[in-house]
């Protein structure tokens, strides 16, 4: 963590999972925004924020997505929303301090700062670099251990980085070539399933050993990953 730093850091469920002063400032800038832009919307963030609105759509909400990252003075974190309608995804955003803003979802098609994106590789999981993260309280779970080394068998590469949504961000702007985790909550998921679906990509989950897996790229890409969380690749 940043040696005196005023963040106000706190843990949460474990010494890796933390929230700061500035978590609960940017989900009430973003909350009083949406309550004044979008009344009738239901809202629900991270931090606690939970109301349910008369439109049946809903925004969700993530201030700081890498908490930890940020923390500790890395800039792998960004801001993330998405918008849903019921069980439909429709939109998702994310905001990174150097790299700007990504807009995009199913009937949207994706942009980074105002331009198209590129659509999605649809390529070989083998020859590509995928990002996913396994908390090391879960390695002794066979539960996940088991799915977690097949699918993690297949790509080039992997990579651990600690925020979903910049993850997934990773995989619209081509850094990256898919991403996979267990368990992911909807505010460090949704954002991020909305820009891969609206660059041609697909964002998908399975259900695995009672567990939910998040898997997002390419269409043969995800297919391979999930066949291979599912143990029938």
């Amino acid at each position: 963590m940043r040696a005196g730093s005023d963040l106000d850091v706190r843990s949460k469920t474990s010494v890796s999972d933390v929230v700061t002063a500035a978590d609960h400032a940017a989900e009430a800038l973003v909350v009083e925004t949406l309550r004044t832009e979008r009344p009738d919307d239901g809202l629900l963030g991270e931090e606690g924020t939970d109301e349910t609105g008369s439109s049946g759509r809903r925004w969700v909400i993530d201030p700081v997505d890498g908490t930890y990252n940020f923390a500790s003075g890395s800039d792998y974190w960004c801001s993330a929303v998405a918008l849903v309608d019921g069980d439909e995804l429709l939109l998702g955003a994310v905001a990174h301090a150097r790299d700007g803003v990504l807009v995009g979802g199913p009937s949207t098609p994706t942009t980074w700062n105002g331009t198209p994106v590129e659509p999605i590789d649809d390529v070989d999981v083998a020859l590509l670099g995928a990002a996913t993260y396994l908390h090391p309280g879960n390695v002794d779970d066979e539960h996940v251990r088991a799915p977690f080394l097949r699918a993690a068998a297949l790509p080039a590469t992997l990579r651990m980085h600690g925020s979903g949504s910049m993850d997934l961000v990773g995989v619209v702007t081509g850094r990256l070539g898919a991403w996979f985790q267990h368990s992911t909550p909807a505010w460090d998921w949704l954002p991020g399933a909305a820009l891969v679906r609206g660059a041609g990509g697909v964002a998908e989950q399975v259900e695995v050993d009672g567990l939910t897996w998040s898997v997002a790229g390419g269409r043969r890409t995800v297919t391979a990953l999930r066949d291979a969380l599912e143990g029938s690749a």
